[in-house]
């Protein structure tokens, strides 16, 4: 069994076998997808910003309120 490794970029959920290596792979294969630094550091910044998007600081003003623990229960 050989192993052959190269870079793709899929482009509609396709990934392109290299010209070298066609010939070589004409049967069953087992495809392994392992994506690059670049692409995960990418996802988790992705991530970072929605997150961040969803977590707004509250616009209520509290400075200045004071409440004892029975108005807190009154309302």
């Amino acid at each position: 069994m050989k192993t052959y490794e190269f870079y793709a970029k899929p482009v509609n959920g396709i990934i392109e076998i290299p010209e070298d290596y066609r010939e070589d792979i004409v049967d069953n294969v087992k495809v392994i997808i392992i994506g690059t630094e670049t692409e995960q550091k990418d996802r988790q910044e992705a991530s970072k910003r929605r997150k961040t998007a969803s977590l707004t600081p509250p616009t209520l003003k509290t400075k200045g309120w004071k409440f004892n623990r029975e108005e807190a229960n009154e309302r």
